[in-house]
């Protein structure tokens, strides 16, 4: 348990047996009547957003996530399996959870994976991976960077749109939260 006072950003808040992420939170303190803490909260499983305003001091439910750095090893089926660095033990992590971070996991790549009583949550990558274009259309002689985008095809299947010049075989920048091209790497 914990109270208002007590919120920060990334807690994870148990309410009405959901888990809620504390993604800002502001406290004020009005002129006239009691200070209140206004919140926003994402659910942890749905990622649906919510605004809650909590009287100060109010006790809230605080949730234990542990947060641990895996290794992502194989796909198996709809299921990535991850191994634990620390014990070398194997939980399977469902595609739903993995989400948009499969487009930029390739074998052997580290992420923290968030887990709730041995239930995983979510799984957060490096913010920026290095990925080889597999295809891509060819350049032309006077293709620039500031000339336009085409599409390239990554190693792990992800399309991401990169400058001109980029050519198949090269290696680039991505970056994980919103799939941008970031340089050649």
């Amino acid at each position: 348990m914990a109270t208002t006072n007590d919120l920060k950003n990334g807690l994870v808040l148990n309410l009405d047996g959901e888990l809620w992420s504390v993604v800002e939170f502001q406290h004020v303190k009005p002129g006239k009547g009691g200070a209140f803490v206004r919140t926003t909260l994402k659910n942890v499983l749905s990622g649906k957003v919510v605004d809650k305003t909590f009287n100060a001091g109010t006790k809230v439910d605080t949730a234990t996530v542990d947060k641990r750095t895996m290794q992502y090893l194989y796909a198996d089926g709809e299921d990535y399996v991850f191994m634990d660095l620390d014990t070398y033990d194997q939980i399977h992590v469902a595609g739903g959870t993995v989400g948009e971070a499969a487009n930029y996991l390739l074998p052997e790549a580290e992420a923290t994976v968030a887990t709730h009583e041995g239930v995983p949550l979510y799984i957060e990558l490096p913010t920026s991976v290095v990925l080889e274009v597999t295809y891509t259309e060819p350049g032309l002689q006077g293709d620039r960077s500031t000339g336009g985008n085409k599409p390239a095809t990554v190693e792990t299947g992800a399309t991401v749109q990169v400058p001109l010049f980029i050519t198949t075989g090269e290696k680039i920048k991505v970056d994980t939260r919103d799939g941008r091209y970031l340089g050649r790497a």
